[in-house]
């Protein structure tokens, strides 16, 4: 499988984050699939903290009901960028991070069709 140079776009949001409805993260995901993006992750941390200076943690305490999620996105830079400028209204709080990355993807890759 060849290496080829791509974008590493992070989106750091909280799970109580939401856009239209949804969970932010769900929506962005979403957003991804429609966009027909490479690749897209959502990982749940056990904690962290924003600009607002509040930590979110997986604490029995703390119920774990608005923890840190971080969506990982990889693709080529012209679609990461697209995506990026249909996402960001939908961010209220959060960190976004772009960095480029070598990717190897396997097996069959299903393209949208419309």
């Amino acid at each position: 499988m060849k290496e080829h140079q791509y974008k590493l776009l992070r989106v750091f949001v909280n799970e109580q984050e939401r856009y239209e409805k949804h969970s932010l993260s769900d929506w962005i995901i979403k957003k991804a699939l429609e966009d027909n993006i490479a690749s897209a992750t959502v990982f749940r941390g056990l904690e962290g903290f924003g600009g607002g200076r509040i930590v979110h943690a997986s604490r029995i305490l703390a119920l774990s009901i608005d923890l840190p999620l971080v969506v990982e996105i990889i693709d080529r830079e012209d679609k990461i960028r697209k995506l990026l400028t249909d996402i960001e209204p939908a961010i209220s709080h959060g960190v976004v991070t772009m960095t480029d990355c070598i990717a190897k993807f396997y097996g069959k890759r299903v393209e949208k069709t419309d």
